[in-house]
């Protein structure tokens, strides 16, 4: 396939233009809160949504507007999501209304987005005063789009790859948000996407269903869900691939380096988690299908006492293999194998259920790096799954204690 990254995030493709400015949602002015990205031309678009009953009002305007498998652009703002408002509609169609205002492009062809508080009326007045300012901000500038959506994000989520299809040269870029109520069920947070490969919107949807299922989905920081979650895609067609529109050898191709995308972001995302001082990756192989695999490493990876002693850089194994077996899955306890590792060693904690004498000395210094793996082996079948968190520290209570003000 030869595919590799490069630079660039959403504008790596061809003919996508970012932009990201402060406009006046946020009152710290130092903090842009005004995102849009812009294709040239209309493009299959796709998205995966909260499944949360409460969902912000954008959610409902995005799905709407994609409908028919098509859209040019994506606005977004931070600090307040629009949910739970009574015109929260109205503000979502009329942010709609503000790039079709200055671009001509139709209402109906752009995704909008929200995030922040919940719950908190949203002015459309700073938006209506800074979206001139914000289109002329159009360029390479998917820096200062991602910057616009984080919320208590600490560092950037982007990624973009260059890969190979019918002999064109073809693209996708991303960025994200997702720091705090990140426990998805189809999406997490903010993800926006885009590639200039040709492909039809039904596989398109497709290819991003399923991607989701082993990426984004199998993200924990908190265990909470958000109401305003969005992952969308937008593929322009202008890399001049022959379009794919079916399941083919160019469409498995675009697969992997959509998921080389989404999984490099479902890292970062899992990694920069409220508070979080280390990412967590928990494998687990050995499953008998895929369902156990995905839940067992889920429920490991959502465990506030497993977070919490890897905080702690305690090789508390036993909190494992309590979330293991209340997974709801028909393990059995007498055949786990469990590791940790990370790039200071590997440490076996646990053979057929039952402890190995181990070095705490080298347990903390494996449990102490920035990365640590939990590998579990149920020795059932051949299904294997990962997840990603994070560790539960004291700042995660500190930001979400205050966090409205």
């Amino acid at each position: 396939m030869g595919l590799y990254e490069i630079k660039g995030g959403v504008c790596a493709p061809v003919g996508f233009k970012a932009g990201g400015i402060h406009c006046g949602i946020r009152k710290n002015k130092t903090k842009k809160d005004f995102a849009l990205i812009v294709s040239d031309v209309k493009a299959s678009a796709a998205g995966v949504y909260t499944t949360n009953l409460v969902k912000g009002a954008p959610v409902t305007v995005t799905k709407q507007h994609l409908s028919d498998g098509y859209a040019q652009a994506i606005i977004c703002n931070s600090g307040n999501a629009n949910t739970c408002n009574s015109d929260g509609i109205e503000i979502a169609d009329a942010m709609c209304g503000l790039v079709e205002k200055v671009s001509g492009i139709s209402a109906e062809d752009v995704i909008v987005a929200s995030t922040g508080v919940i719950g908190q009326k949203l002015d459309i007045e700073p938006m209506a005063n800074g979206i001139e300012e914000l289109y002329a901000s159009l360029g390479d500038n998917s820096a200062d789009a991602n910057e616009a959506i984080m919320t208590t994000d600490t560092v950037q989520k982007t990624v973009a790859v260059q890969f190979i299809l019918d002999g064109q040269v073809c693209r996708i870029g991303g960025i994200a948000k997702g720091i705090g109520m990140v426990c998805p069920n189809m999406a997490t947070n903010l993800i926006f996407l885009t590639s200039d490969v040709a492909i039809s919107p039904k596989m398109l949807q497709t290819a991003l269903s399923e991607d989701v299922k082993a990426s984004f989905n199998m993200i924990s920081v908190d265990g909470d869900q958000s109401t305003n979650d969005t992952c969308c895609i937008l593929a322009n067609g202008l890399a001049g691939n022959t379009p794919i529109d079916s399941d083919c050898a160019d469409y498995r191709t675009f697969l992997k380096a959509l998921h080389y995308c989404t999984v490099k972001l479902s890292k970062m995302i899992a990694k920069d988690g409220e508070g979080a001082t280390k990412l967590i990756e928990c494998n687990v192989k050995g499953a008998k299908s895929a369902k156990m695999a995905k839940t067992v490493a889920k429920t490991v990876i959502k465990s506030s006492l497993v977070k919490a002693a890897m905080f702690g850089a305690d090789a508390n194994w036993g909190r494992v293999l309590c979330a293991i077996g209340y997974s709801g899955e028909k393990i059995d306890p007498l055949k786990i194998d469990l590791d940790f590792k990370s790039k200071k060693g590997n440490l076996p904690v646990c053979r057929n259920g039952y402890g190995v004498e181990f070095s705490e000395e080298l347990a903390k210094k494996i449990l102490s790096e920035d990365e640590v793996k939990i590998n579990i082996n149920l020795n059932l079948g051949s299904c294997s799954a990962v997840a990603w968190g994070c560790d539960l520290t004291y700042d995660y209570v500190k930001i979400n204690g205050d966090y409205r003000t």
